[in-house]
């Protein structure tokens, strides 16, 4: 075999393995460590089966410190069944359809509808801010879209 054909293989090799390996948001999610809390929710308001399969989507993922900062309990009343509606909708304020990379957003403030039918305030003056929350890490990479880490859950 040439080199030049060794390496067209490697190349085909190596592109098929990437795709084939591809986390989705909440394999990318959970492998990360910092988001059990927004695993877990997502499970359980029933959202995870979308965010594995759909998209593409942009989710502004809080970490389990941001969910920590929310009051005492809060979190373990809205697992509970009786409260799946109210935590789908706060999980839904957090994801954009599309794939939004950082570089992509505009300087400046803009309105970004989410899939909850609320929309998001995105600025971007040095970071990107949503809301009163900071983007801490952007894009992260899904084979279904992009997460970016951010420091607050955001309320609707």
């Amino acid at each position: 075999m040439t080199t030049m054909k060794w390496l067209a293989a490697s190349v085909i090799l190596l592109a098929s393995a990437a795709t084939a390996n591809a986390a989705n948001i909440v394999q990318t999610a959970k492998a990360a460590g910092q988001f059990n809390t927004l695993v877990a929710a997502a499970k359980a308001a029933g959202l995870a089966p979308t965010l594995s399969r759909g998209g593409p989507f942009t989710v502004f993922a809080p970490t389990d410190a941001a969910f920590a900062k929310l009051p005492k309990g809060t979190v373990e009343r809205l697992l509970l069944p009786a409260n799946k509606g109210k935590l789908a909708a706060i999980l839904k304020y957090h994801v954009v359809s599309g794939r939004v990379l950082a570089k992509n957003i505009k300087p400046g403030r803009s309105h970004v509808p989410t899939l909850n039918g609320k929309a998001l305030t995105v600025r971007k003056h040095g970071g990107v801010r949503v809301n009163s929350a900071h983007v801490v890490k952007a894009d992260i990479r899904a084979s279904n879209g992009v997460i970016h880490v951010i420091d607050k859950v955001l309320l609707p």
